[in-house]
């Protein structure tokens, strides 16, 4: 739920950036308005939108310190939201913290676990978004 107004505020200020001339334009030949928010300006802010599904996607990434706070510590699955919560990042920090080299070696591959996700998803974007006109 963090990530929803990152996403709409970098939405809404990249459709401010779209000309009105643009927009004009399409209607001056016969567009229809839901032509014109998909085809013309929707094409134009493709860029800044995913920007902004991708800075929300690294904030939630990065909000694992209020989690080891407001989660409560447990670490198993609930679906109450009135209970504490199972999460990823507090059981990284409990097996880190542990005695036994097996839970330690667990927290590391936990780490790496969301590492290897957040790296996935930008080359992903990457990939699908590249620049067609290069040979």
């Amino acid at each position: 739920m963090i990530a929803i107004p990152v996403v709409v505020r970098t939405t809404e200020n990249m459709l401010k950036l779209v000309p009105t001339s643009l927009r004009e334009a399409a209607f001056a030949v016969g567009a229809p308005r839901w032509q014109v928010s998909l085809k013309i300006t929707l094409r134009a802010v493709k860029s800044g939108v995913v920007t902004g599904v991708l800075l929300a996607m690294a904030r939630i990434t990065g909000e694992t310190a209020p989690l080891l706070f407001t989660a409560l510590n447990n670490q198993f699955f609930s679906t109450n939201m009135a209970e504490p919560m199972g999460n990823l990042p507090v059981v990284i920090y409990q097996f880190a913290l542990s005695p036994y080299d097996n839970w330690v070696n667990l927290a590391w591959g936990g780490a790496l676990l969301i590492a290897l996700f957040v790296l996935a998803i930008n080359i992903g974007v990457r990939v699908a978004f590249r620049n067609k006109d290069k040979n």
